[in-house]
């Protein structure tokens, strides 16, 4: 097996990155599969009405900026966008899937000026890494912020970010964010807003909540199942096929990423898997601590960003964050990544 692995060439856990405050600032942009995302690539489903709608919304407000113009052709192209909004801020309340992303990347695209996107976890980390007057430094003057899938899941980094978002807006930064909310979770559609609300009152009148409801586009939710080959072995031949074809791949023991996830700090996680294409683990086997289980979430998030396929045996991976940790707290986070393992985890 380690004349194999040798052939591959690679292995994450003999990598220890490190990023610059100018760097983590460069990486603050849309993912690769949004480059290109604008309001007239947006398809919305005519079976969910809030689609449309959220599209309107977030048309008027780039138009608030004066910057936003219409194609004159294509689907929305005679559409013509609405008042300017009222408000500096925006937050998409909703599913997996439903084009939040795709949306808040295009608002990206038409903010003018200096600007950043990012995750939540991708803010929190860049204030862990800089400190938070550093962060805020770096971050002052931008004309728009983009937070997608903002948590509430711990209270400190929700009043973090509340701070931050609120010493932003002060100084005339506009801001827009997302959260998700479980396509199966009924009773739960308005739980995001609600909760935001709540958390971050003291800038709340700054932000218009917008609901956007549907079903994942990639038809891949929590009932599908990420691929799993049948052993080491088999993990190691396809990952010798795609290195064949020229593509880079990295092979590890799951339980050696794991491990190696927790001596980088997740900022430096975009670093880590960069120049890679197919990621290939062997043996995975169910997260038990919840510290772990966060981690490898924060590294799914990157990986899935960066459009890296993922081979694997042992455990599937849709069924890796075990016992109770799908009923607790961090629900959202893991069905998320869920979501997110089941569309990448391919051969």
């Amino acid at each position: 097996m380690t004349g194999e692995r040798q052939a591959v060439g690679l292995r994450l856990v003999d990598r220890t990155p490190t990023i610059s405050a100018t760097e983590l600032a460069q990486t603050l942009v849309p993912p690769p599969q949004f480059d290109q995302a604008s309001f007239d690539t947006y398809r919305p489903d005519p079976d969910h009405p809030s689609q449309q709608e959220a599209l309107d919304k977030m048309r008027a407000f780039a138009a608030s900026w004066g910057v936003q113009k219409s194609s004159g052709g294509g689907l929305f192209g005679r559409r013509k966008p609405k008042a300017p909004a009222t408000k500096p801020g925006v937050y998409l309340d909703g599913g997996f899937g439903v084009g939040k992303t795709h949306l808040l990347a295009a608002l990206s695209h038409a903010a003018p000026g200096r600007k950043y996107f990012g995750t939540f976890i991708e803010y929190t980390a860049l204030v862990g890494a800089l400190g938070y007057a550093q962060a805020v430094q770096l971050l002052t003057g931008a004309s728009f912020i983009a937070i997608d899938e903002f948590e509430l899941d711990d209270p400190g980094d929700t009043m973090l970010m509340t701070r931050l978002l609120g010493e932003l807006a002060s100084t005339g930064t506009r801001l827009a964010a997302t959260s998700n909310t479980p396509p199966n979770a009924l009773g739960e559609g308005r739980f995001a807003a609600a909760d935001f609300l709540r958390e971050i009152q003291a800038i709340a009148d700054r932000f218009d909540i917008v609901r956007i409801d549907g079903v994942d586009y990639r038809r891949r939710d929590i009932e599908g199942h990420a691929v799993s080959l049948p052993d080491a072995a088999a993990v190691l031949e396809a990952a010798e096929t795609h290195a064949a074809a020229g593509e880079t791949v990295a092979v590890d023991s799951f339980t050696d990423l794991v491990r190696h996830l927790g001596t980088i700090h997740p900022s430096r996680y975009i670093r880590l898997i960069e120049g890679v294409d197919v990621i290939a683990l062997t043996d995975v086997a169910p997260l038990t601590d919840q510290t772990d289980a966060l981690r490898f979430v924060a590294f799914v998030d990157r990986v899935y960003d960066a459009q890296i396929r993922i081979l694997a045996s042992g455990t599937p991976l849709d069924q890796v964050f075990a016992g109770d940790m799908m009923n607790g707290g961090y629900r959202k986070k893991y069905l998320r990544a869920v979501s997110r393992l089941i569309a990448s985890a391919t051969v």
